[in-house]
């Protein structure tokens, strides 16, 4: 598009329609959370087999997220968004009809390939279509519908599993994404801003390889052994597919993915303390449901209401977010983010089996509230000195390494919840505890402080990071404008 056409776009609509599909594609995340307990019953499953709805469904958000810029290049970014809302539909209607835990896991897994078509792709079409002085409050609404998702997938799935069924987790992603397919026909101009190349089929098998290995040896290491070959042998066998991977992308000339935009320092500090953010947050979502049901025996609805208010605060704190930004800048607003998201981390550390629900609402928001600031400044800082051409593959990159890391650490944080809680089992059986009953959930509880401690030192870690952003460079900037 040109510069004119870009000043001419309208705004609203076209926000509308991204707000749409960035509003189911997270809702698909967040709304399995609560119903895991209720599918592990259902299913006559274990943690551990009923967590690859949500494991899977991440990893195929993370694989397919490289083929983006492909894709995009290929069709143009409002038909991969289209395509990509049409099987979203299509596939949580057959995730409602599923008959048993491994049918709901594959339709699952092929409703994360589309629903990782749908981050980037909106990504791309703000940074190559919205006006750049917009493109800060973009984002931020972008991350409310992001937020909005959180904040009211726990309450909307605790109702629909009371009053129905966990089916109707994915039946209500019907009407609403006709909505969505139908506002993405009338309210996105059609555009093309790169040329179509050829498909990288090397890169692609070789990131599916890696990620998929990986993945199946962290989630599965615990009842394999840790030291066991195939654990060791697929860990192996995906650093090597990884290389290969790194060094195919680096030297072909139509990479799947073009690993040149890490050359821009600023893209990739961002990149990796928002890939730590992300991995924080899912501690979160996944653990205090959890315990909410299994300790306190709070009802799926009830868990939803108690999760509401910090999700809340977490969305309503994204447009401001996005306000400040050109004031404060990405350093101090990740760095006061960051800091918020320790200390609501490490208070969630002392869990006891009778915390008080405000307890974990006031540290929940303390924590959401931290994840709003960093998120919106990593996300904008990493994108705005890519020149337009590039972001494309830049929004597929950040996405693949977010998904990717996301899935990695559900799988993480559930070994560690799995592990500990038999080990603390132990202990608290060798030392006599009189009442027998009560060493599970109190066994659980300290697992789950255990986890969260480790979530907790994920996020210092992201620290270092946002101190070396530096301010974004204005010969880049009016190199982008200019283009």
């Amino acid at each position: 598009m040109t510069a004119t056409e870009i000043k001419n776009v309208r705004f609203w609509p076209i926000m509308t329609a991204i707000f749409f599909g960035a509003f189911l594609s997270i809702l698909g995340i967040s709304m399995i959370n609560i119903a895991l307990p209720i599918l592990i019953t259902d299913f006559h499953s274990e943690l551990s087999v009923v967590q690859w709805t949500l494991t899977g469904f991440m990893l195929s958000l993370g694989t397919i997220a490289p083929l983006t810029g492909y894709l995009g290049d290929r069709m143009g970014y409002k038909k991969v968004y289209l395509f990509a809302m049409v099987g979203f539909v299509i596939f949580s209607l057959l995730c409602g009809f599923a008959w048993n835990i491994e049918s709901l896991i594959t339709f699952r897994i092929l409703q994360g390939l589309f629903t990782g078509l749908i981050v980037p792709a909106t990504m791309t079409i703000i940074f190559q279509v919205i006006p750049k002085e917009k493109q800060p409050f973009a984002v931020s609404i972008w991350g409310l519908s992001a937020m909005l998702a959180p904040a009211f997938g726990p309450t909307i799935s605790g109702w629909l599993i009371q009053q129905l069924s966990w089916k109707w987790l994915f039946f209500i992603n019907v009407p609403i994404g006709v909505i969505a397919i139908l506002f993405i026909i009338w309210m996105i101009p059609g555009y093309r801003i790169s040329a179509a190349k050829s498909l990288d089929k090397l890169g692609l098998i070789t990131v599916v390889l890696s990620s998929v290995s990986v993945l199946i040896a962290l989630s599965q290491g615990r009842q394999w052994g840790w030291e066991s070959f195939k654990t060791l042998g697929l860990f192996g066998f995906g650093a090597l597919m990884l290389i290969l991977f790194i060094v195919r992308e680096l030297s072909t000339k139509h990479p799947l993915l073009d690993l040149r935009v890490f050359r821009n320092g600023r893209f990739s500090i961002t990149l990796v303390a928002n890939t730590i953010i992300t991995i924080s947050l899912y501690s979160g979502t996944l653990l205090v449901p959890l315990f909410l049901q299994n300790v306190q025996s709070i009802s799926p609805m009830d868990t939803g209401l108690i999760l509401l208010p910090a999700s809340l605060i977490m969305a309503m704190a994204m447009p401001i977010a996005g306000k400040l930004y050109p004031r404060l800048g990405a350093k101090w607003m990740s760095i006061v983010g960051i800091i918020l998201i320790v200390i609501g981390s490490y208070e969630l550390t002392q869990l006891s089996t009778g915390v008080s629900h405000f307890y974990i609402i006031m540290w929940m928001t303390v924590r959401n509230l931290g994840v709003s600031f960093a998120a919106a400044a990593t996300s904008t800082a990493g994108m705005e000195e890519i020149e337009p051409a590039m972001v494309g593959h830049a929004s597929s990159v950040t996405n693949w390494v977010r998904n990717v890391g996301g899935s990695f650490a559900i799988a993480l944080f559930t070994t560690l919840l799995a592990s500990h809680t038999v080990t603390h089992m132990t202990e608290l059986t060798k030392e006599g505890k009189d009442a027998e009953t009560a060493i599970p959930m109190l066994s659980f509880t300290m697992s789950v402080n255990d986890v969260f401690l480790v979530a907790t030192f994920i996020a210092v870690a992201a620290i270092p990071f946002t101190i070396l952003i530096r301010k974004k460079a204005k010969i880049a900037v009016a190199a982008a404008a200019a283009a």
